[in-house]
């Protein structure tokens, strides 16, 4: 069974599942500090409902370790309701100072089969009003955004940076195929990017690139190689900021049953400290690195004495755009030599935790 033939099954018994979510229970909002283009600032999050992702929903199932169609209502929203909520959870936050507004929709916020065209330029007017809502920031699949969408947006938005975000997941075709199931390869990515930045004379656009860290047949050692490449090749195609998202194990997934029979672990926090190192030191964009799920047990780990720790430096790291400080636990010899032996166990779990 190929990688795709397994991922809609799994998917499909996900599916079966879930219990549906109306359109409120799929929204939220919440905020936190953030560093945008202009320096430290505030972030405002919104959670969209939508029949969501449309990659994950075909025939393809989706990718390996995604589950996010898990919190979507799995139902067109129509757009007078999305919109409705979406200026219900605006309503909840102060915008003062320099601030971003970053939308997710469990999908691709430019494809219409998920947001209506109508709730999506309402949406963009709304934001347009807020004199400190600096960058809005929308995810999408990179076979979305075409010229003529990102000009409407644009014009939409004409003294606010758009950020248009795109999991690339990996600079390696392969990795992205077989690994990953996602459905497009560096081609359609850099298409993409080509786009955006032909548009950067007319408008204040920028994009970003989603990077996963570990997925699953992915050995400790390979993640790390893996993850700074593609952060360069991100930066040499023209990406204007990366975001880092290390391995969590989600529900109904791939990533999960692998991980269940002990055939999967997500990474050490040591090797995201050595990415955000490594990336520092060889990457001038600004880098930002999710911390979401470290130190719990479907995240990644260290040990229970420095695995919070960690977890702030990284926060201060994003803030700062700074290396990490040196610091010391008795874990890492243990990931020292998941990382060392790798190439001759060809594990992707971490053999000595």
């Amino acid at each position: 069974m190929g990688i795709q033939e397994l991922t809609q099954e799994i998917r499909k018994n996900s599916i079966r599942k879930i219990d549906k979510k109306s359109s409120q229970e799929s929204s939220a909002s919440w905020c936190g500090e953030d560093l945008l283009y202009s320096g430290k600032g505030k972030a405002i999050f919104i959670i969209l409902p939508t029949p969501g992702c449309n990659w994950a929903l075909s025939d393809s199932g989706g990718c390996t370790m995604c589950s996010y169609i898990a919190d979507s209502p799995l139902e067109m929203v129509e757009s007078d309701v999305l919109i409705d909520i979406f200026q219900n959870l605006m309503d909840k936050h102060k915008i003062e100072g320099k601030t971003a507004v970053k939308i997710f929709v469990s999908g691709s916020f430019l494809n219409p089969k998920e947001i209506p065209i109508k709730a999506r330029n309402e949406i963009l007017k709304i934001l347009n009003q807020y004199a400190d809502a600096e960058e809005i920031v929308i995810e999408s699949r990179p076979e979305y955004v075409t010229e003529e969408v990102l000009q409407e947006c644009c014009n939409l938005l004409p003294d606010k940076i758009f950020e248009v975000s795109i999991g690339l997941e990996s600079s390696n075709d392969y990795i992205k195929k077989y690994r990953i199931n996602k459905g497009f390869s560096n081609e359609d990515f850099e298409n993409a990017i080509y786009i955006i930045k032909n548009l950067k004379l007319d408008y204040k656009i920028k994009s970003k690139a989603y990077i996963f860290v570990k997925p699953i047949l992915t050995s400790e050692k390979d993640a790390i190689d893996d993850a700074v490449a593609s952060a360069q090749y991100c930066e040499n195609v023209g990406v204007d900021r990366i975001s880092f998202c290390p391995a969590t194990i989600h529900n109904g997934t791939v990533m999960e049953v692998l991980w269940h029979r002990g055939s999967y672990q997500p990474p050490w926090i040591w090797s995201i400290l050595e990415i955000i190192r490594k990336v520092r030191n060889s990457v001038q964009i600004p880098v930002i690195m999710d911390t979401s799920g470290f130190g719990t047990r479907r995240g990644p780990f260290n040990c229970k004495k420095c695995n919070k720790k960690f977890k702030n430096l990284i926060i201060e790291s994003n803030l700062n755009q700074s290396v990490p400080e040196e610091f010391e636990c008795e874990c890492k010899v243990k990931w020292m030599a998941d990382v060392e032996f790798s190439d001759a166990t060809r594990s992707t779990t971490n053999l000595t935790k």
